[in-house]
């Protein structure tokens, strides 16, 4: 799931993807809470999908290497609401269907996750 917000970029995508499958693309625009992708592991990390490309003076043969993402995985409603976990919703607005977690702000899930466990 992201930890900010913004615009996705091609370069932090790149790396995400080894990690698991991406439900979204380059320029899309996210939030802290947001889900990008289904990790491989199965648990939940926090990911920042909005990450850029360090800007150097310095030039290099083998700097801008083509970047070749694989396509995401669009999520229809009924797949959404297969996949969304007890501590998850989904989003429906008229132009996507995005998956979320409940709490938005990483610390206070983390807070609201160990209270559940000491209950």
């Amino acid at each position: 799931m992201a930890d900010r917000q913004g615009a996705t970029t091609t370069f932090a995508l790149m790396n995400l993807q080894e990690r698991g499958e991406l439900i979204v693309g380059p320029g899309v625009d996210v939030y802290e809470g947001m889900i990008v992708g289904e990790s491989s592991r199965g648990d939940d990390m926090d990911v920042n999908p909005v990450k850029e490309k360090k800007l150097n003076n310095i030039r290099s043969s083998t700097a801008d290497v083509l970047v070749r993402l694989s396509p995401p995985r669009p999520v229809s409603l009924e797949q959404a609401l297969e996949l969304i976990a007890e501590d998850e919703c989904v989003e429906v607005t008229p132009a996507a269907v995005r998956l979320r977690k409940v709490v938005l702000v990483g610390t206070e899930r983390r807070r609201s996750q160990k209270r559940d466990r000491s209950a």
